[in-house]
C-alpha cells in the first residue's frame, strides 16, 4: 500500500511516497480503507524529527497523520460494533513508525472508530475525530459551569473553532480572538464577544471581564501571555508543552489528545453535534497525496482557515 511518510526528517520536501505490506486488523481493532486524511500541526512533528525520540524503537519511514475518514473493511477478532463492512467511517489515529493517518489502509482499535456524519463528506468527516476531541477533553479539564466565562485564543482556527461552538453548546459566555479578517467568522462560530489577537490579548480579555475569565483554551499558545486573562484560581487548557509558571492559583491543564483515542462515547457524540448543527465541518482545500509536499507548505505558511486534507 502506499504512505506519505519520511525516511530522513526536515522540511515538506522531506515527504515522499513509500510502499509498505498492508496491515491487517488484529484482536479489538479495524482496518480502514482511508479516503482522506487531514493534515494538521501535529503532523510536522512526524516529518521534521520534533518527535524523534517517541520514533526511535521504529523503522522508517516515519508516517504522519492523526485523523482519517475512508470505508470500514476488515474486523479483526473479537470485535463487537454496530457498524458493517462498507460503511463509511472517521477515525483517530496514533502515529508508530509507519503506521500513521497518510496512508491507503490504517488499523485502529475498534474505540477509536465511529460512522461519519450524516450528509457530510470524507474530507469533512476527516477533520472530526483528533481536534474535535482535542476540544473535547480541553473542555472536560476546565469543567466550566453553564452561566461561566471562556476565553478562546485561536479561535478561528480548529481547535479553536470546535472549542468555541462546544462551548456555546454548554451555556458558557465565550470570548474569542480574532484577526480583523477573520471577526465575522468567529462571531458566526458563536463567540459572545471578539478581541483582536495578539501577544497582549489579555489585556483586551480583561477589558471586557476586568476580574479574569473562568478558563482559557490557548489555541494560539501564547502560554504565559495568556495567563493575565485568567481569573485568580481559574484554569488554562494549554494544548502545547507548557514551559512557563503560572501564577495566581491558576491551574495549568496539559492536553494531550492521546488520552481520549479510545473515548468512544465522546467521538460519537461529536458526530451527532455535528448532525445537529452544533458543529461545522471547514475544509479549506484537498490535495493528492503527491501532493503532500504542497499541503504541509501550505500549512506552514499559516493563514489557512479550515482544514487542509489529503485524499486518497
Amino acid at each position: 500500500m502506499r504512505v506519505i511518510g519520511v525516511v530522513e526528517y526536515g522540511g515538506p520536501e522531506a515527504l515522499r511516497i513509500f510502499d509498505v505490506p498492508e496491515p491487517h486488523a488484529g484482536p479489538g481493532q479495524l482496518r480502514i480503507r482511508v479516503r482522506a486524511a487531514t493534515v494538521n500541526p501535529t503532523d510536522t512533528a512526524v516529518r521534521n524529527g520534533a518527535r524523534a525520540d517517541a520514533q526511535k524503537e521504529f523503522s522508517p519511514p516515519f508516517v504522519p497523520g492523526m485523523e482519517v475518514a475512508g470505508v470500514l473493511d476488515e474486523f479483526g477478532e473479537g470485535v463487537g460494533i454496530d457498524l458493517v463492512r462498507g460503511e463509511q467511517v472517521m477515525a483517530i489515529v496514533v502515529p508508530r513508525g509507519s503506521h500513521g493517518g497518510y496512508a491507503e489502509f490504517v488499523v485502529v482499535p475498534v474505540e477509536s472508530v465511529v460512522r461519519i456524519p450524516a450528509r457530510a463528506s470524507l474530507a469533512e468527516a476527516a477533520t472530526l475525530p483528533m481536534n474535535g476531541l482535542t476540544a473535547r477533553l480541553a473542555l472536560d479539564l476546565l469543567a466550566l459551569r453553564p452561566g461561566q466565562t471562556l476565553a478562546v485564543t485561536g479561535a478561528a482556527g480548529a481547535f479553536g473553532g470546535y472549542v468555541v461552538q462546544l462551548a456555546k453548546a454548554e451555556g458558557l459566555r465565550v470570548i474569542g480572538d480574532a484577526s480583523p479578517t477573520d471577526t465575522d467568522l468567529v462571531r458566526a462560530l458563536g463567540a459572545d464577544e471578539v478581541v483582536a489577537r495578539g501577544d497582549d490579548v489579555a489585556d483586551r480579555i480583561r477589558a471586557i471581564v476586568p476580574q479574569g475569565v473562568d478558563g482559557l483554551a490557548d489555541g494560539a499558545l501564547l502560554h504565559a501571555k495568556a495567563l493575565p486573562a485568567v481569573r485568580d484560581g481559574g484554569g488554562l487548557a494549554a494544548v502545547r508543552t507548557f514551559s512557563d509558571d503560572t501564577e495566581r492559583g491558576i491551574t495549568v491543564h496539559p492536553v494531550w489528545v492521546r488520552e481520549y483515542v479510545r473515548e468512544h462515547a465522546k467521538l460519537d457524540q461529536l458526530r451527532r453535534q455535528v448532525e445537529d448543527g452544533v458543529i461545522t465541518l471547514r475544509v479549506a482545500r484537498t490535495f493528492a497525496p503527491e501532493d503532500a509536499t504542497e499541503a504541509h507548505r501550505v500549512l506552514e505558511r499559516g493563514g489557512t482557515r479550515g482544514r487542509l486534507v489529503i485524499t486518497f
